[in-house]
């Protein structure tokens, strides 16, 4: 649940990296909230409008999260916009994101390394 919380904190931060753990737990996550307002919305009769406010509010967070994956993974940023074409774009945008991290640090370094363990 941290990796949910952490990334809407960081909800306009572009710069930096997040580990596949923190990007893909954030999108799991935030999918089970849109299935729930779905589900909700389809059974107990309710408007869509809940979602729809939740989903623009999720927005930037989400793209934020994307460019840092990007980033991570050695790509721009602006890798982001393979995700506008039409049919293919979604996937190729998710198979981007599911590709290893990257050991060159031109975005910052690994997530995983910023605050090491002391050595015993």
């Amino acid at each position: 649940m941290h990796y949910y919380t952490d990334a809407l904190k960081r909800y306009a931060v572009f710069r930096g990296r997040a580990t596949r753990a923190e990007y893909w737990m954030f999108w799991l996550i935030d999918s089970a909230i849109v299935i729930a307002f779905i589900a909700a919305e389809q059974f107990l009769g309710i408007s869509y409008i809940p979602c729809y406010i939740y989903v623009f509010a999720t927005v930037l967070p989400t793209w934020a999260v994307t460019v840092r994956r990007l980033h991570d993974s050695g790509r721009s940023g602006w890798t982001i916009l393979v995700g506008l074409i039409p049919g293919i774009g979604g996937i190729a945008l998710l198979l981007l994101c599911a590709s290893a991290s990257s050991t060159d640090e031109s975005y910052g370094p690994y997530p995983g390394t910023a605050n090491p363990l002391p050595a015993l």
